[in-house]
């Protein structure tokens, strides 16, 4: 008897300890299923050590990331979404953005603004998908044009990272024109043999994919991302056919030629600056043979 009241007074201290344990100290891998040890998961960029998997991370991590430190500038963060339809659906549009603006503290879907990569000036935008999934409405499309129009001005590399669900469709046509709007500064960019690199991270999907985030002079995605225009099931739906395996991940999408290639995020940075680097090689001997009329 004495053996087990040891072992019932042991389980009391296990319970005892397991009710005063953090319980934000650990977060199990979404594919794994492993569970990490918090601190250490931050440190390798919020990417699982056993499996590889890429947690999504919001805007400010995103740029602290990929930006030297004390470089970044914010603009046009007085934007501030809109409810120009006066859209309900089981809560008011109104509502939801002031929820979100309180949550986190944001204006939009889009942080834009310059900084320094690698001692580079460039011009970035990152989606944020904590922010109405990231989606895209009349104040992310005029961000990121502005935006471009900044870097055309100051004649510096463009760079965006997507990650969203899509056009907003709380601003229904109002969303869509954004798509042919951030597609035309981008041709403006072109125009001008102004670098645009765009980063595609999990998800990726509707009017985003379907405009800005796929017309990249380089077009990167983080590994595993889905990137798609409508979703694996609504296409299956549509077709009535079973998707292949991996349908509409990087890794796929790769092999059939819509990305350029797939980075991990722990390299992410220098191989952008690997990337601009030779981009500006090669538009400085074409300006030299064009110069000479070779």
């Amino acid at each position: 008897m004495k053996v087990i009241d040891e072992k019932l007074e042991n389980i009391d201290d296990n319970i005892e300890n397991k009710a005063t344990f953090p319980k934000d100290m650990w977060v199990k891998c979404e594919k794994c299923k492993n569970l990490l040890y918090k601190k250490e998961l931050e440190e390798n960029l919020y990417v699982c050590k056993k499996c590889g998997f890429h947690f999504r991370v919001n805007a400010d991590f995103r740029i602290n990331m990929l930006i030297d430190n004390g470089t970044f500038r914010e603009y046009f963060s007085d934007l501030v979404s809109k409810d120009p339809l006066n859209f309900v659906d089981i809560k008011p549009y109104k509502e939801k953005l002031e929820s979100l603006y309180k949550k986190t503290n944001k204006n939009s879907a889009v942080i834009t603004g310059i900084g320094k990569l690698c001692e580079k000036n460039v011009a970035i935008g990152v989606l944020d998908f904590s922010f109405f999934a990231g989606t895209m409405d009349s104040v992310v499309g005029e961000k990121i044009y502005r935006l471009g129009e900044l870097a055309i001005k100051k004649n510096i590399p463009l760079i965006l990272v997507s990650s969203s669900g899509g056009a907003r469709m709380q601003e229904s046509i109002l969303s869509l024109m954004q798509m042919a709007k951030t597609s035309l500064i981008i041709s403006l960019l072109k125009e001008r043999s102004i670098p645009y690199i765009s980063v595609l991270a999990d998800p990726t999907t509707g009017g985003v994919t379907a405009s800005f985030a796929i017309l990249g002079d380089i077009n990167i995605a983080e590994p595993d991302a889905l990137i798609g225009f409508a979703g694996p099931r609504v296409i299956e739906q549509t077709i009535r056919q079973k998707l292949p395996d991996g349908f509409q991940r990087s890794e796929y999408l790769l092999n059939h030629g819509m990305i350029d290639v797939i980075v991990k995020r722990k390299d992410l940075k220098n191989k952008i600056s690997d990337i601009l680097d030779i981009l500006s090689l090669n538009l400085n001997i074409a300006k030299k043979a064009q110069k000479h009329n070779l």
